[in-house]
């Protein structure tokens, strides 16, 4: 997946104003530096092997520019038989804030998973078009049906134990996943949760990079005026409300992110005989390297926010890349 955030805005739980200062910004080889490059079998149950930092950079997985961060598969070998699967990366921020199967995600830094909540931020598997925004929590959280959102509703419960972990989704615009994704050159996704706000999620393609707010755009112009999310910003994609049916104290904590490319297992295994790819996929994965000569991050870079006057972290703001 060619993916090209210019702005991701994890807003804090605490909501005291619509305006938020930047607390963390990660462009370049901030990735490789502050982050954690993990090497644990695939919980999805994926065919997939995760390889450190070391390992990464050797095999040409990952490099970084001043303004870019590239995570890519291994595109060249053949898998050899009883091996985990195919050389992939799998990379978990260090810090708290609040075919292939590429997510970026967030999860509870104290769990034990659910506790605490997963926000899938992208994520989709095999040909999907679309991105698919969902909630993955603790017992005693449902979404409404109906919501003020241009993003379709695809499940309402989200409960991680109710029907195999599907938990409550949103899918989004074709531009925003997958080949139509790429082929618009990437663009921005914006997150925002909160007790007050509930968690809503705003997508702008490069094709419509004029109607992009400035602060998403350029994140120097955040970090100077702050970020407000308003009208202007338009209708999210994706709104998650908390209130009695889902309390977010009880189901959302402090969160680290997560990006990570994995194949087949539960989700993209699973839809693989439906999705117009041939043959199995394992057999996909473990012999045909070619086919993942496109499945990579690109990533502009991740910027974390706050509401104002809370305190931030030492990493210094970036201007955008775009």
């Amino acid at each position: 997946m060619r993916s090209a955030l210019a702005l991701l805005a994890a807003l804090a739980s605490v909501v005291a104003a619509q305006v938020y200062t930047l607390a963390d910004a990660y462009v370049g080889s901030e990735f490789l530096g502050t982050w954690t490059w993990q090497t644990i079998a695939d919980p999805t149950n994926g065919d997939v092997n995760y390889v450190d930092l070391g390992t990464a950079v050797a095999q040409n997985l990952t490099y970084a520019s001043l303004d870019k961060f590239v995570m890519r598969a291994d595109s060249t070998n053949v898998v050899a038989n009883g091996t985990r699967g195919r050389n992939s990366i799998r990379v978990l921020s260090n810090r708290a804030d609040a075919r292939p199967w590429p997510a970026f995600w967030s999860l509870s830094q104290t769990g034990p998973w659910p506790d605490g909540g997963e926000i899938d931020i992208i994520e989709g598997v095999n040909l999907q078009t679309g991105n698919l925004m969902s909630l993955h929590t603790s017992p005693n959280c449902t979404m409404p049906a109906t919501r003020t959102m241009s993003g379709g509703v695809t499940s309402t419960i989200c409960d991680a134990d109710y029907n195999s972990n599907q938990g409550c989704g949103v899918s989004g615009a074709p531009l925003s996943y997958g080949a139509d994704f790429n082929g618009a050159a990437g663009g921005w996704f914006a997150v925002q949760r909160g007790a007050a706000t509930g968690i809503r999620a705003w997508f702008w393609s490069r094709q419509d990079a004029a109607s992009v707010p400035l602060a998403v755009q350029y994140p120097l112009v955040a970090a100077i005026t702050g970020v407000s999310p308003d009208a202007s910003w338009g209708e999210p994609y994706a709104v998650f409300p908390m209130d009695a049916e889902c309390n977010y104290e009880e189901h959302f904590n402090a969160h680290q992110f997560v990006f990570d490319l994995t194949f087949c297992g539960d989700w993209a295994g699973s839809a693989y005989p439906t999705s117009g790819c041939p043959g199995t996929c394992t057999d996909l994965v473990n012999n045909h390297p070619e086919a993942f000569t496109e499945a990579y991050w690109e990533v502009n870079g991740l910027w974390i926010y706050t509401p104002f006057g809370q305190p931030t972290s030492p990493n210094p703001p970036y201007p955008s890349s775009s």
